[in-house]
This record gives structure tokens, C-alpha cells and sequence, in this order.
């Protein structure tokens, strides 16, 4: 049996994956990740990985284990977009990822990363997830974080211009905002869901920031937010069709306002809504995106046809099945 690899496999979006990889039962399932001393690991608690690798020993496993592994997702790394240790954030983003993706293209072993719409900057110049250097050069990050994934991503475009990619399929995600089970040991970068649900069902009220843009009233800034488990389908079907490569934003096309999202919450939980509105953090406001919207069109070009997930569906189902049970871990 073949061996999958997923680095950050603790994590959210990676733990989510592993589920799905490790019901299938087609590949041993290998986790690359740390757990600390928090909650951290009950995301992998029903999940019988076949084998967990500490990030510091992850090359090494990797020259002994090459020879069975066919395919690597590459999900580990500092997510935090206000982490302030800019070179500790490089290392683990940018530096760590360009010794894999070189290590992959050494052994031909295909390869799926993560990105972000961090890369985008303010939004400026479009969410246009082309590979066209001008573009890419074109766009200004508001966070080290966002600079650290596009600086990856630039690296592989340029590979990808020049003809210098041996690896049989490579894959960039440019993730929008994820939401769902397993991100409850992100604390205060979970999803806005996720931290206000817990006051919708608790309190009967929420809070969400005020806008300092005039062209978005207070609870109106808009985000492509996209469930976890549609993440975890189009991953999958990279799987199945080692074809497909290239740099896909990864959204649902579709910007909904938090105002929208806050009500959602309601109707999952079969109250009426009570929205409030709190000043922004100036960390937070100097940073701020006040829209983001996936542009899908190269990702449907590719062959991938599955709908996404409704905001209003995604929420039910992440409140009911998870969030109001016991054990809300998937």
C-alpha cells in the first residue's frame, strides 16, 4: 500500500483531510505535525493515522521513506496573519516549503500546498489566481503572512515559466476563509463562526466589528467563506486526477457579508437575531480586508464540477452536528 503524507495534519483544514484520506482506505496515512500541550491532538483522536512524524524529523523520514510515497499535502505552517515574528513566519512558510518543493521535484513525488487569499493584499488588483509573474508581482501583501505564502507561490510560477518542474503534479491552494469542525485550537484566529456561535447560543446576542470603510455600512464587509469539507473534496479529487496542475484559488465564488453570517447562525439555532456592533482593534484595522471573492473560473476550467457548499448550509450543519454537541470534533 502507498503512503500519503500530510504535513500540518493536526490541524484544521489537515485533520479534516486525514478523516476523509484514512476512510478511504487505499493509502497508509502519515501526519508530519506538533501537538504541544493543548486539545491540539483530539482532532486526530478517532483517527487511526498510520504514522506521525515530528516537524523536525520530517526530512529525514522523508529520504528513508521516498520510495513508497506517492503523494505529499503540504498543509503545515504558521497561519497567524497577525504573527509579528516576521522571520520565524518566513522560515516556517517559505524557506521549509521551498526545501520540499525542491525535494519533490528531486524525487518526482507529487505535491499539494497551501496558500492563501492573504496573497491578495487589500484586493486591489482582483483575486485572480493567474500564474502571469507581472501579476503576481503586482500584488502587495498586508501581513507576513500573506507576504510569506506569495513569496512561495511566485517561486513556483517562476519554476513553472522556466520549464523547471519535474515533479509529476503539483497543486497551489489559495485558500479563502475556512470555517468548520477541528479549528477550535486556533483560539483567536478561528473563524468569526466559530467565535461568535458560542454568544449566539449562550447569550442570544452577537458582536461583530464596525467598518471604518464608507463603502461598507457596520456588519456588511464581505468574505467568501468556505466550509472545510468542501476544501477536503477538491483535495481529494487532486488525488484522483494527477493531471491537474497549477495555482486555484480556492473560495466559493460567492462574497457573503457578516451580517449574513451572524443571521445564519440564528437560523441554526432557531433564534431570532440580535447583532451588535464593537470597535475594531487597531492591529486588526490596519490589516483589514473588507472584501474577498474567490474568482473560480480556473478551477472549474480544470474539470472540477462539485457545487459548494451554501453559507447558510454550511453554518447549519458545522452548529447542529458539531457545535452544539458534547464532542464537536469531527
Amino acid at each position: 500500500m502507498k503512503t500519503i503524507l500530510v504535513t500540518g495534519g493536526g490541524g484544521f483544514i489537515g485533520s479534516n483531510l486525514v478523516a476523509e484520506l484514512i476512510k478511504r482506505r487505499t493509502h497508509h496515512i502519515v501526519v508530519c505535525d506538533e501537538f504541544g500541550t493543548d486539545d491540539k491532538w483530539r482532532n486526530l483522536g478517532k483517527h487511526p493515522v498510520h504514522e506521525i512524524v515530528p516537524t523536525n524529523q520530517l526530512f529525514e523520514w522523508l529520504d528513508e521513506n521516498h520510495s513508497n510515497l506517492e503523494m505529499i499535502y503540504h498543509l503545515g505552517s504558521i497561519s497567524s496573519t497577525t504573527e509579528e515574528r516576521v522571520d520565524l513566519v518566513l522560515h516556517n512558510n517559505f524557506t521549509a516549503s521551498l526545501k520540499l518543493w525542491r525535494w519533490c521535484n528531486k524525487r518526482g513525488i507529487r505535491l499539494v500546498y497551501a496558500s492563501a487569499a492573504a496573497t491578495y493584499g487589500n484586493g486591489g488588483n482582483g483575486f485572480d489566481d493567474s500564474m502571469d509573474l507581472t501579476y503576481l508581482n503586482s500584488l502587495t501583501p498586508l501581513s507576513g503572512y500573506g507576504w510569506s505564502k506569495h513569496l512561495f507561490d511566485t517561486h513556483v510560477a517562476t519554476a513553472v515559466t522556466h520549464g523547471q518542474v519535474a515533479t509529476p503534479q503539483w497543486v497551489g491552494f489559495k485558500f479563502f476563509n475556512a470555517y468548520g469542525p477541528n479549528e477550535y485550537h486556533k483560539e483567536n484566529q478561528r473563524s468569526v463562526i466559530s467565535q461568535i456561535a458560542p454568544h449566539a447560543i449562550e447569550h442570544s446576542s452577537v458582536k461583530l466589528f464596525r467598518s471604518y470603510n464608507s463603502k461598507y455600512p457596520d456588519g456588511e464587509q464581505k468574505r467568501d467563506m468556505i466550509y472545510v469539507k468542501d476544501i477536503v473534496k477538491v483535495m481529494l479529487w487532486c488525488l484522483d486526477n494527477p493531471s491537474v496542475s497549477g495555482l486555484f484559488n480556492l473560495g466559493t465564488g460567492q462574497a457573503n457579508s457578516f451580517n449574513a453570517m451572524a443571521k445564519a447562525i440564528f437560523v441554526a439555532i432557531g433564534r431570532d437575531a440580535r447583532i451588535g456592533y464593537i470597535d475594531m482593534p487597531p492591529s486588526i484595522a490596519k490589516k483589514y480586508q473588507y472584501f474577498t471573492e474567490a474568482k473560480m473560473d480556473r478551477l472549474r476550467a480544470a474539470g472540477y464540477s462539485t457545487p459548494f457548499t451554501s453559507l447558510q448550509d454550511g453554518i447549519k450543519d458545522y452548529i447542529q452536528n458539531y457545535l452544539l454537541k458534547e464532542d464537536p470534533y469531527l
